[in-house]
C-alpha cells in the first residue's frame, strides 16, 4: 500500500509506525520522555505557587502567569503522551509497535495548542519584572502577542505537510521563522533595557535568561526540521531515531523555555523586590 495515500497529511511519526514500526526501546523512550515532560510541568506548578509571596506584589503577575503556563502545559502534554501510547499497538509477529487499526493517529498538534496558550504569556512575563526605559510597554506587549501567535499558527499549518509536500512544509516554516526573528529582536531589547538600573544580581539573571532564551527557542525549529535533518535531503527520513530525537528535543525545549525560564524570572523578581525594600526572608523571620 502506498504510504502517502494511506496516511495523507499525517506527521512523519505515523509514517515510521506504518513503514517499519518502533522497537521496544524507541517506543518506550518516547513514552517516557513525554511522561517526564508533563511531570516536570506539575513540579514547576508547585514551585511557582509556593514562591509566589517571595516577590513584591507588583512582580507577582509574572509568577501567576507561570502558574497558568504550568497548568496548560501539564494538561496538554499529558494528552500528548496519551495520544502517543494510544496510537500505537504492539505487534507480536514483528515485535514492534505499529499504528493501531482502530486508533487515532499521533499528532503533534497538541503541542501547538499548548504553545498557542503559553507563548504569549511566556513573553508577557518578563514585562512584569523589568522596567522598560525607552520602549513603549503596550507596543512591546502587542508585538509579542502578534508575532508569538503568528509564529505558532504558521508552524501548526506547516507540520501537516512534512511528508506530503516538503515545499509547503519549508515555506510555512520559513514564514514562522520570520515572526520568530521578530520575537528575538523584541526580547533582546526588553532584556537590554531591563538591565539598566537593575541590581547587579538581577542583571546577571537577565543575562542568563537571554542565553537560555536563545538556546531553548532555537531547539524548536530544530525539532520541526528533524525528519529532514536525519535525511539531509528533500525527503523526510522515516527513522525511529528521528522520532525519538524529536520527542527529546521538544521536551528539553519546553522544560527550558517554561520551567527554567520561569524560575530565573522569579529569582530576578526577588532581587528587584529586595532593591525595592521587600525582602521576604526578613519579613518571614519577623512573623
Amino acid at each position: 500500500m502506498d504510504l502517502i495515500s494511506s496516511l495523507g497529511n499525517a506527521t512523519f511519526e505515523n509514517y515510521v509506525a506504518l513503514d517499519s514500526g518502533f522497537t521496544e526501546m524507541a517506543y518506550q523512550m518516547s513514552a517516557h520522555v513525554l511522561t517526564l515532560g508533563y511531570a516536570i510541568m506539575l513540579a514547576g506548578l508547585l514551585y511557582f505557587v509556593l514562591t509566589l509571596k517571595t516577590v513584591a506584589p507588583k512582580y507577582r503577575i509574572s509568577s501567576v502567569l507561570s502558574v497558568v503556563v504550568m497548568v496548560s502545559a501539564f494538561l496538554l502534554l499529558l494528552v500528548q503522551q496519551q495520544n502517543w501510547t494510544g496510537a500505537m499497538t504492539y505487534d507480536t509477529e514483528t515485535a514492534r509497535y505499529v499504528l493501531g487499526s482502530s486508533t487515532d493517529l499521533f499528532n503533534n498538534g497538541y503541542r501547538y495548542l499548548n504553545w498557542l496558550i503559553d507563548v504569549p504569556m511566556l513573553l508577557f512575563q518578563i514585562l512584569f519584572v523589568v522596567t522598560l526605559t525607552k520602549s513603549d510597554f503596550s507596543k512591546i506587549r502587542n508585538g509579542f502577542w502578534f508575532s508569538g501567535t503568528a509564529m505558532i499558527l504558521t508552524g501548526y499549518v506547516g507540520q501537516f505537510y512534512e511528508v506530503t509536500s516538503p515545499t509547503l512544509f519549508l515555506v510555512w516554516g520559513f514564514i514562522s521563522t520570520v515572526f520568530f526573528v521578530h520575537i528575538l529582536i523584541l526580547m533582546k531589547r526588553v532584556i537590554s533595557e531591563g538591565k539598566e538600573g537593575a541590581p547587579p544580581k538581577a542583571q546577571k539573571y537577565l543575562g542568563t535568561i537571554w542565553t537560555l532564551f536563545l538556546f531553548s527557542w532555537m531547539l524548536y525549529p530544530g525539532a520541526y526540521l528533524m525528519p529532514y535533518l536525519f535525511s539531509l535531503g528533500l525527503e523526510p527520513a522515516l527513522s525511529e531515531t528521528a522520532v525519538v530525537a524529536r520527542h527529546i528535543t521538544y521536551t528539553v525545549a519546553d522544560v527550558s523555555s517554561k520551567v527554567i525560564y520561569g524560575i530565573l524570572l522569579t529569582l530576578t523578581a526577588q532581587e528587584m523586590s529586595k532593591a525595592d525594600g521587600y525582602d521576604y526572608e526578613k519579613l518571614d523571620s519577623a512573623i
